[in-house]
């Protein structure tokens, strides 16, 4: 229904000269602006929507190449910040960019070689999510790329760290190889020692230093038997590449955060009958995402708060009780318990092995990281970038993928001596108290369904299902298109004085001024405030 202005509002009256006039906007989806990656997450969406499933995943990948991995790995902040969350529940986003990913894997969609050839080269030390990202965006500006790594394989910890049940490496090897086939060079078993050597020798014009964090905090617990501890990422890092470490059959992963979660239930899978996470805090404290927590306890992890080890003798554990004091810090209060474990899973965090960059005059460091422009990631040497893990940030693929993006856009802007600043951040984002919400109806959420858990740990394959592409459609038509118009025909039927003009599907619509009387029906009834209303010139 057309909603009718208000004419007892003073605001709402028509004059006989206009005082008003209605604008078409585009403003900030809180989708958008809760991407690290920078997806248009909104428009991808509308392109689903119209059945043009392609032109979404063209879209989705100016941005993000990997939506297949995203859509399986993302810890979908965007979801988290999506308005229709306060109306019913998110629209589930990571679901449908994985059906993108899934489905331009089956269809052979790849990516338009680049459109020139700058004759620059770039050195990317790191085959990690930074590195393959910045590898892309610089690619399709028209500059050639090596990707130096000191694997056999490239991934980084998406192929060394995420265990298969999470990410297949079929999917994996699909999307990277994309990069393969515009260009990107990459050296693998190749890892950096000197980095100006390197440089220099390869004619480098720039770099990209994205190296992971691969090494793994230690702690010395007093034990008989040194081998029965391990760390995660070396445990991980094995069992992906093939290995099936023998851990018997009682397991205690030390520590809180993702990186344990995984080991725990990877641990589960090679057979352990027990698995069990000793924690020193409590589990609002715990790092680990409440997915991969809640994940880890469906198969059977078992959580241990408020302990900490003190000593490991032959088949078990001494744990120290804790107690949070009153700042929420956890303390011993001695009292102590045994625990049956025959391995000890260390997973107290990781470190980037920057090492290599200490020798490299200039370069500055905060502990493991490198010191860099927040607004550049340029280090304090000319020429040299760096992002991912080996910079302050939080340390996720998708995170990962957009500090690629950023510095692939800042490499090129340095090397074109392009001195301008960054671009503004965008317009202001839209509220849902600014939306017309009688427009929408009530939908339950479509969205991935897992498998039951007692299959899950019978062996590493995938433990989550796509969406069909009925119900990632679906999906889609569950977004609200918060600021930004998407041909609902409301304010071209509204409009009393015929002012709206329509130009076409995909045009949207424009105001002819000549006949417009600033009554503002259209924007009272406008469902995603696309619309607003600007005092007349001059008055």
């Amino acid at each position: 229904m057309t909603v009718l202005p208000d004419l007892t509002r003073t605001e709402s009256r028509v004059s006989p000269v206009r005082s008003r006039r209605p604008v078409y906007l585009d403003l900030l989806p809180p989708c958008n602006a809760g991407c690290p990656a920078g997806e248009n997450i909104q428009e991808w969406l509308r392109l689903i929507k119209v059945g043009r499933h392609e032109d979404a995943w063209r879209q989705l990948t100016r941005d993000n190449p990997f939506p297949a991995i995203h859509g399986r790995v993302c810890y979908h902040p965007c979801e988290t910040a999506c308005n229709r969350a306060d109306l019913d529940e998110s629209v589930s986003i990571r679901s449908v960019e994985r059906y993108l990913g899934d489905l331009a894997i089956e269809r052979g969609w790849r990516f338009e070689p680049p459109a020139r050839t700058s004759g620059r080269r770039v050195l990317v030390v790191g085959a990690g999510p930074s590195g393959l990202s910045a590898a892309y965006h610089l690619r399709r500006l028209g500059h050639d790329v090596e990707v130096h790594d000191a694997a056999d394989l490239p991934g980084g910890m998406m192929r060394y760290g995420i265990p298969e049940y999470r990410l297949p490496r079929s999917v994996l090897d699909a999307e990277i190889g994309r990069l393969v086939d515009i260009g990107v060079v990459f050296r693998n078993n190749t890892p950096v020692k000197d980095l100006m050597r390197t440089q220099r020798e390869g004619g480098f014009d720039a770099v990209f230093v994205a190296i992971g964090a691969h090494l793994s905090k230690r702690v010395e617990i007093p034990t008989s038997d040194a081998g029965r501890i391990v760390d995660a990422v070396g445990f991980l890092r094995d069992v992906a590449s093939g290995g099936r470490p023998v851990i018997g059959r009682r397991v205690a992963v030390y520590g809180g955060g993702n990186t344990a979660m995984d080991a725990a239930r990877v641990a589960r899978r090679l057979g352990a009958e027990e698995s069990v996470i000793v924690y020193r805090r409590t589990a609002e404290q715990m790092p680990a995402h409440a997915e991969e927590r809640e994940g880890a306890e469906a198969e059977g992890v078992r959580m241990n708060w408020l302990r900490t080890i003190t000593s490991m003798d032959e088949g078990d554990l001494t744990v120290e009780v804790m107690e949070l004091d009153e700042d929420g810090r956890a303390r011993g209060t001695g009292r102590f318990e045994q625990l049956a474990a025959d391995t000890v899973i260390l997973a107290l965090g990781q470190e980037a092995d920057t090492g290599f960059l200490h020798d490299v005059p200039g370069m500055r460091f905060d502990s493991d990281v490198v010191t860099v422009d927040s607004s550049t990631l340029m280090t304090d040497v000319p020429g040299i970038f760096a992002g991912g893990d080996a910079v302050p940030s939080e340390r996720t693929v998708t995170v990962g993928v957009g500090h690629g993006k950023k510095a692939a856009r800042c490499i090129d802007k340095w090397l074109n001596l392009d001195a301008s600043p960054p671009r503004p951040k965008g317009q202001s984002q839209v509220g849902l108290d600014q939306m017309n919400l009688w427009y929408f109806g009530g939908h339950d959420r479509r969205t991935h369904v897992e498998s039951e858990p007692d299959e899950r740990i019978a062996d590493f394959s995938e433990i989550v299902a796509g969406l069909t592409e009925q119900e990632a459609e679906f999906e889609a038509r569950r977004c609200l298109s918060c600021g930004n118009c998407f041909e609902c025909d409301g304010c071209f039927g509204a409009c009393p004085e015929d002012a709206v003009i329509k130009l076409g599907p995909g045009n949207r619509y424009r105001f002819d001024y000549e006949l417009c009387t600033g009554c503002a029906t259209c924007y009272e009834q406008c469902p995603v405030h696309a619309i607003s209303m600007v005092p007349e010139e001059g008055r």
